[in-house]
């Protein structure tokens, strides 16, 4: 995709013309700039085929993925045809409007562009629009439906193509009557060959098709078309257009490795393109590989910026969920609701059958929230636990999270008086990022291993500590803890190298506060120490 680094001493840098886009529309006279591939509804047909064969769709995509600006492209490739008026209206605004001022707006973009277009192609019909237009205003959504029969008698030879973008911004008092009103159009001139209001897509981060007001689904009668995120051919043709300006190229691992972190996120990977440009080696032909991909990394997680500010407020509302799908195997439900809100905002997504989070940045940057919001550490210097040999002493790091977990109390492990598995596990993660927040090791939550998928694993200067967690329903626990044992031993511990690993299990058995002694158990030359936490509920409400 570049020049090869051998290269270097003969090229010298340009400065670039454009940048990364980072915050907005996409102009592709000022930014870089690609077109997303595979944009299609159910039937495998794109939207240019949609719109010739009349169709109405819903465009549905996270904010800040490209949306708006893939409709504007849109838009400029159906102007090449002289038949079509491509009419561009955005809802952002409108939620809070009244009906009156609501369908005023609409008159002011609608009839505008309406009449540029006709001018620009110079329709003959053009003084008669402008006639019928001057005497006829939005009030409803009725004088909208009479708006269009009006323009089907005078515009039988063009074909208007209507896109409403951020659609969800409609005025909820309005929602019913405009849907309904775009269905019955739609029903009735469908067979028309002839029309003006040829074709409609509504864009937004809810799925319109879904939307059921009154009872029934007034737009059940689009398709459905789900604006993918850059492939890894997008993230790569959008850097060379940077190296094509200024001969500074970016080596295909940095490539590969900004597309695994975004999963192509189309913001994420502009940003990042942004910060290794100008913060981490900018104005130079030195290539820009994957070492300089982990900086940039780090860097953007440090950052603040309202892309990261919005998504945490959407990830707090649904804070369990999230941390749920974050460290456990979650299948995927498309009608579960507090799944659908994640997805719609971005956060998390389909992956064979099970939902998961949409890319490591955002599990990074908002468990790492989550963490510090929970305060589940006690701001104790790394070097307490420190044993000669720079080893950790994870066993009394264990016994200490044990009291606080006696201190808080168990109704953070309860929910719907169930216990909810997965506090467990969220917590003594949060306990352990204490000895990762300073740079100190690297901290993983459901890490892929050779056998399977291990929950905890800290790394510390070097040494690997390998922890699995259970919850213990049963009255006997010895199950519970020999499962355990032999999967930490039998599954992690070889295929990681490692000689001791540990065992926290959370019993719902046995009442808070009372404690029990470490386990260990030899299996072979590895050992597993065990942990046994109490989050029994009183007698009266044990589960």
């Amino acid at each position: 995709m570049s020049e090869k680094p051998g290269n270097i001493n003969e090229r010298t840098y340009r400065k670039p013309a454009r940048f990364f886009e980072d915050s907005g529309t996409v102009n592709p006279k000022a930014s870089y700039c690609v077109s997303l591939d595979n944009v299609v509804n159910t039937k495998n047909q794109d939207i240019k085929t949609m719109v010739d064969l009349g169709r109405y769709f819903s465009i549905f995509a996270p904010r800040q993925s490209g949306k708006t600006t893939f409709i504007e492209e849109l838009c400029t490739q159906l102007h090449r045809d002289p038949t079509y008026i491509a009419i561009f209206l955005s809802f952002q605004e409108y939620k809070n409007l009244d009906k009156q001022e609501f369908y005023a707006e609409i008159e002011k973009y609608f009839y505008s562009q309406l009449i540029t277009r006709l001018t620009q192609v110079n329709c003959e019909k053009t003084e008669a629009v402008q006639q019928f237009l001057n005497q006829h205003h939005l009030t409803n959504n009725v004088s909208l439906k009479a708006l269009i029969e009006g323009l089907n008698n005078l515009l039988q030879f063009k074909k208007i193509v209507v896109f409403i973008d951020e659609f969800d911004g409609i005025p909820l008092s309005e929602l019913e009557n405009f849907l309904t009103t775009l269905r019955e159009l739609y029903q009735k001139h469908k067979k028309l060959t002839h029309k003006a209001l040829y074709s409609v897509g509504l864009a937004g981060i809810r799925n319109i098709t879904k939307l059921v007001v009154g009872g029934v689904s007034p737009f059940n009668i689009a398709d459905q078309v789900v604006l993918p995120p850059f492939s890894l051919k997008n993230v790569r043709d959008l850097y060379a257009q940077y190296t094509a300006e200024t001969n500074q190229p970016f080596t295909e691992p940095a490539v590969k490795s900004v597309y695994e972190e975004t999963q192509g996120q189309t913001w994420l990977v502009n940003r990042l393109g942004a910060i290794l440009t100008t913060d981490i080696k900018p104005e130079t032909v030195e290539p820009i590989d994957e070492k300089d991909v982990e900086k940039a990394l780090k860097l953007l997680l440090r950052q603040k910026n309202n892309h990261f500010d919005n998504l945490y407020e959407k990830a707090k509302l649904y804070k369990e969920k999230f941390i749920e799908i974050v460290f456990d195997n979650v299948k995927y439900l498309a009608y579960d609701e507090e799944q659908s809100w994640l997805e719609q905002y971005g956060l998390i997504k389909d992956e064979n059958g099970h939902a998961v989070v949409a890319n490591n940045i955002y599990k990074s940057a908002f468990v790492e929230i989550f963490f510090e919001e929970v305060n589940a550490y006690e701001n104790i210097p790394p070097q307490r636990y420190e044993l000669p040999g720079n080893r950790l002493d994870m066993e009394n790091i264990l016994l200490d999270f044990e009291q606080y977990i006696a201190q808080i109390g168990v109704q953070a492990f309860y929910k719907e008086k169930k216990p909810y598995e997965k506090t467990g596990q969220f917590l003594l993660t949060a306990w352990l990022y204490q000895f990762v927040k300073g740079g100190g090791g690297e901290l993983g939550y459901e890490v892929k291993s050779g056998l399977g998928i291990m929950d905890v694993m800290l790394t510390y200067k070097g040494k690997k500590y390998i922890i699995e967690t259970k919850v213990n329903h049963q009255s006997n626990i010895t199950r519970t803890l020999n499962q355990g044992v032999a999967q930490v031993s039998g599954k992690y511990l070889a295929t990681e190298f490692c000689h001791e690993g540990y065992l926290v299990i959370f019993d719902t058995k046995t009442p808070v506060g009372e404690t029990m002694d470490p386990q260990y158990f030899p299996v072979g030359d590895k050992k597993v120490t065990t942990i046994t936490i109490a989050i029994g509920r009183d007698g009266s409400e044990r589960i």
